[in-house]
């Protein structure tokens, strides 16, 4: 569990699932390493019947799916037993007529005894243009919600399909505060390439995931499926 008092802390992951195409009991074996509070998902199935196999995954994992989300285009959340959570949302985001569907996925959370956060999974375009457009579409729709304060804390992480000299991720890091630690995430196997971060506001400190808690699970790491997770301690 995150340390500290437990109004306080939020242990926030995110993670590329790749459809649970390759081994998701690994994968569900480095989330519960990880134990997240929430964690923001990408590339979570579409498939028909695939809610089954999300639904597994999650009570594998040991984390609630509300079943309400990946239906736009992959983009989901989970939530531990320890946070109260609003039922997720999934919102549109505008791509080309045979471009592959986009969307962000979001929720308000908050611990007993804890101030509520908006959190966000996303996870941008293959197209440079695209990926700053969403992502501003993303801060402006959040900044424009009556149920999203200004005040409140804000965290949104996932896999940006760029590093942090794109345009995007500048975009986010001029708004927001990156938080999650700076190591390659992608491949799996052999990481060279820094895609997946977190990023947030409105916290006192932040803490990147010890990657100790991950020494005894890197056979499953590179099984699980084709991106390393990133996870942080949020301290309000």
């Amino acid at each position: 569990m995150p340390p500290s008092s437990p109004g306080s802390v939020l242990r926030v992951a995110s993670y590329n699932l790749r459809g649970l195409k390759d081994d998701p009991h690994a994968s569900a074996a480095v989330v519960r390493a990880i134990d997240p509070d929430v964690l923001l998902l990408q590339e979570v199935p579409r498939f028909p019947g695939s809610s089954y196999a999300i639904s597994a995954f999650a009570r594998e994992c040991g984390l609630l799916w509300s079943g309400r989300t990946r239906l736009v285009s992959g983009t989901s959340l989970m939530t531990n037993i320890r946070v109260d959570a609003s039922d997720s949302q999934d919102r549109k985001l505008k791509v080309g007529i045979r471009d592959n569907p986009r969307s962000y996925t979001l929720a308000r959370v908050s611990r007993p005894g804890g101030i509520a956060a908006t959190v966000v999974s996303v996870h941008l375009s293959l197209v440079d243009k695209e990926r700053v457009t969403h992502i501003r579409t993303v801060l402006q729709e959040i900044e424009a919600d009556p149920h999203t304060p200004d005040d409140e804390p804000l965290i949104i992480g996932g896999d940006l399909n760029e590093g942090e000299d794109g345009a995007a991720w500048g975009t986010l890091a001029q708004r927001l505060v990156e938080v999650s630690d700076d190591r390659p995430t992608f491949p799996a196997k052999n990481p060279r390439h820094r895609i997946d971060a977190i990023f947030a506001r409105g916290h006192r400190s932040a803490t990147p995931g010890d990657q100790e808690v991950l020494r005894g699970h890197r056979a499953e790491l590179a099984s699980a499926t084709d991106h390393l997770p990133v996870w942080v301690d949020l301290q309000f």
